[in-house]
């Protein structure tokens, strides 16, 4: 798929099949994800994966996640500030990774939503536990994937009103 038509076509899919995402898939997709954008090539990230459905059940308590039962992979993208080389930009990168991600799922016929965790406490103390994650990191987005149960079209959702040519 070219990058552009891509970009223009990913959606958010919130239904999958019970078909496992390969061992393969999973591979391009964590290599999308490191093969992202940081700020001083730090790479402050870390990447948790489950598709255990007992771990993926934890998850869907915590408002609007529901769906997540029908997930067969997902990924925890997380940062570790203490590997940023210029401090406050872990955030940033994460979001990259993510978005990377997303792509290369899109790409290889892999449904997926962002489901945002950090900054919201409490998702990220549910993380913590459920994961038993150390504290130098910080559950960032949890990415729910699978073999899409469902076609959404693409939306085209360029606004001019969005944009301030050399000021506002």
């Amino acid at each position: 798929m070219e990058t552009i038509k891509a970009i223009m076509s990913r959606r958010s899919v919130r239904s999958w099949t019970n078909e496992p995402v390969t061992a393969d898939e999973r591979k391009i997709i964590l290599e999308a994800a490191m093969n992202a954008p940081s700020a001083a090539d730090a790479r402050p990230w870390h990447f948790v994966t489950m598709d255990d459905p007992e771990v993926i059940a934890q998850f869907t308590q915590m408002g609007g996640t529901e769906m997540l039962a029908e997930s067969t992979f997902m990924v925890l993208v997380c940062g570790e500030p203490g590997k940023e080389i210029y401090p406050g930009f872990w955030p940033q990168d994460c979001s990259c990774a993510a978005q990377n991600m997303q792509l290369a799922a899109h790409d290889i016929g892999i449904g997926c939503v962002w489901i945002a965790v950090y900054p919201l406490e409490e998702r990220v103390n549910l993380c913590r536990k459920v994961l038993n994650m150390p504290e130098a990191v910080t559950p960032f987005a949890l990415i729910a994937m699978g073999v899409p149960n469902e076609v959404l079209p693409p939306e085209y959702r360029y606004d001019e009103t969005r944009i301030h040519p050399n000021g506002w």
